[in-house]
């Protein structure tokens, strides 16, 4: 027999798809009346925004849960005979899904997620039901509406991590890109993702507990919630490498968010193609935050010193500025907190100022054009480019590198003779454009092109992998958000880079934002618990101060142990179960594993920067942030010998134990690391 709400559903699902196939044809035909090109242009980038915002292209359904809320009472008529008094309660439904969707009349058939309705989808329980009567999750199947999952509240009835239906869609196997969560999100998650904008978070995450969807969510949020003053100043999304971003690329499009720009610090600093790489101790140096003062220094060293008075023709007259007022106006100017240029601007501006009160106390009316004529004169910009001279980053950075007594000036008292002796270049390019920049040169160019010209700042950052940051790569994110707020997203056991800053206060201090709350994430939805047993073992040798993950989910077969040997018929085996799998393992092992695989007729692929592939065979040091149904992972020992420092080594062995979703493997033949018991 058809279940009668079932089949309401079922209709009401219709509907929604109904409507929503409406709204992007009005979205498509809307047409200008041809006034002029421009017009024509912005209704065009208009009609863009609005198809994306309706998610076409994006054929999942369009809700997946509802609720029930009482939204008062409505007194009933007192009967003559009894005096009886009759009250009925009215209960709103609303439907919720990933973007608004009204029928033609205007009225919503769904609720966009983050409306504030939606609020209480994600945080009502049987102990506080704000109001919720009734919460319902859907299962699908095909795009077809198969099952419902219902939590009466108001009668203490509470699934929560219980549910099938939510642990299905959270188990539910992966291939390709990240997945958006707004069918699973957690109270704890969010209360996070509804942050105000002016609210800055460190949201410090174990592995599985959601912290990259979180982040992302949030900004979604923020993008619905403030539209006017996130469209016009912007969103960043700044990740560790291009493959993360590749992962994560879909999110905030599948949830009707687009115009987002997201990067990694490279391509945030591209100032100069990298064309070497650095040893660990010079990156080390380059990454301290000392190196500002430095760069600082180097800078303030171009300044010039007035020697004589600075005369200025004026039609037939001179006028005279001694040289004591222009000392005063050059040392007024070295004290202001203000880019290069912008100084170098006022600093002709006040010249032309001095000359125009002189001419003034001479009976003389000058006006704001002659005063302007002034400051571009050939003696004001001559003077001005002798004490105030232009300068790039590229030529300021390569005279410290290869001028040791240059270095020395700016360094006294910074940094000692044997750091200052890593910076050095061994040989002098034959000219900037064939300079050996480094990623971490890339950094100090950008403190440098931030001190001489003003650049692009955002509202709001989002910051991804941020405990591998050093406290000069935090400065490139500060520069770029001085006023706005930040989301930083990180896990201190998982910090694998020797110049990472290695706490969060000191880092929130480098991001500019020292007054951010650190909030915890420990409670895993993705990796299940045996291996979360296993990779927290680690943490009292990584990350001693890390309270170790728990997990909703178990899985009796989740972690197993083999020997290398048996590669190539594990990883057939693997293949009968659904979901994406990965086979990780210190770099220099990339090339046989594949070649093993592929002469098995097994087609895995390298790690790539789309992430569509079902089988990928990853270096352990690029899979930070990734995240697999099934996970092979070898040579442990191996993992942790690759590296330069032990301590390293075990942090980037725990996040390849923290990568898988549903089983991992684990292959050896070498002993585990003492520290894994």
């Amino acid at each position: 027999m058809t279940d009668p709400e079932l089949s309401a559903e079922r209709a009401q699902l219709q509907r929604a798809l109904d409507s929503l196939e409406r709204m992007r044809r009005e979205a498509a035909g809307t047409v200008d009346a041809g006034i002029d090109a421009a017009a024509s242009q912005g209704l065009a980038r208009l009609r863009a925004v609005r198809a994306q915002s309706l998610g076409t292209g994006y054929d999942g359904p369009p809700f997946f849960g509802r609720i029930d809320r009482q939204a008062g009472e409505a007194e009933g008529s007192r009967s003559g005979a009894g005096n009886r008094a009759a009250s009925a309660q009215r209960v709103e439904r609303f439907h919720l899904g990933k973007r608004h969707i009204r029928d033609d009349s205007g009225n919503p058939v769904v609720l966009d997620w983050r409306a504030p309705i939606a609020r209480h989808f994600y945080q009502a329980t049987a102990r506080d039901p704000r109001g919720v009567r009734l919460r319902r999750r859907f299962g699908f199947a095909d795009g077809q509406l198969t099952s419902y999952e219902d939590e009466h509240l108001d009668a203490g009835e509470q699934l929560g991590l219980a549910s099938d239906l939510l642990r299905a869609e959270i188990e539910r196997p992966r291939v390709g890109p990240m997945r958006d969560i707004v069918a699973t999100i957690q109270p704890d998650q969010d209360e996070l993702v509804r942050a105000d904008l002016d609210t800055s978070l460190c949201i410090q995450g174990a592995p599985g507990t959601g912290k990259t969807a979180v982040g992302l969510h949030r900004a979604a949020y923020l993008l619905y919630t403030y539209p006017e003053r996130l469209r016009r100043s912007g969103v960043l999304v700044v990740g560790p490498n291009s493959a993360f971003l590749s992962y994560i690329a879909q999110v905030l499009p599948t949830l009707g968010e687009g115009g987002i720009e997201q990067a990694t610090l490279a391509e945030l600093t591209g100032h100069g193609a990298v064309r070497a790489t650095d040893a660990e101790q010079v990156a080390t140096v380059k990454g301290d935050a000392r190196l500002a003062l430095v760069l600082a220094n180097a800078v303030r060293s171009q300044i010039g010193r007035p020697e004589d008075d600075l005369v200025v023709l004026m039609g037939s007259k001179r006028y005279r500025i001694p040289r004591e007022r222009l000392r005063r106006y050059v040392e007024d100017a070295r004290r202001l907190e203000a880019r290069w240029s912008v100084v170098g601007d006022r600093l002709r501006h006040q010249l032309a100022g001095d000359i125009r009160r002189q001419r003034e106390d001479a009976g003389g009316a000058p006006s704001d054009a002659e005063t302007a004529r002034i400051a571009r004169s050939p003696s004001v910009r001559a003077f001005v480019e002798q004490v105030w001279p232009g300068w790039t980053p590229q030529a300021l950075l390569a005279r410290l590198y290869t001028d040791a007594e240059f270095l020395g000036q700016c360094a006294e008292g910074v940094l000692g003779e044997h750091e200052q002796s890593l910076l050095g270049w061994a040989r002098a390019p034959r000219s900037l454009r064939a300079a050996p920049w480094t990623e971490a040169d890339l950094v100090l160019l950008d403190e440098l092109a931030g001190l001489a010209e003003p650049g692009a700042t955002y509202v709001h950052v989002v910051v991804d992998e941020a405990q591998d940051l050093s406290a000069m790569q935090c400065r490139v994110i500060a520069r770029r958000c001085p006023l706005g707020s930040l989301t930083v997203l990180g896990d201190l056991a998982q910090a694998t880079t020797p110049w990472a800053v290695g706490s969060w206060p000191a880092t929130l201090r480098h991001l500019g934002h020292p007054e951010t709350p650190v909030r915890p994430l420990t409670a895993g939805y993705r990796v299940p618990m045996p291996v979360l047993r296993l990779a927290n073992r680690l943490l009292p040798h990584i990350a001693a101060d890390v309270p170790p993950a728990t997990s909703i989910r178990g899985g009796q077969d989740a972690l197993g142990f083999g020997a290398p040997g048996e590669l190539v018929e594990l990883v057939a085996e693997l293949l009968e179960l659904p979901g994406s799998l990965a086979v990780i393992c210190d770099g220099s092992a990339v090339p046989d594993v594949l070649a093993r695989l592929r002469q098995a007729a097994i087609q895995a692929e390298p790690l790539g920067a789309d992430g569509t592939h079902r089988i990928e065979v990853v270096p352990a040091a690029a899979a930070k942030g990734l995240e697999y149904d099934l996970v092979v992972l070898i040579e442990p020992a191996a993992i942790v010998g690759g590296a330069a420092h032990r301590l390293d080594g075990l942090r980037q062995l725990y996040v390849c134990l923290t990568r898988a979703v549903s089983r991992l493997r684990v292959l050896h033949a070498e002993p585990l690391p003492a520290e894994l018991g």
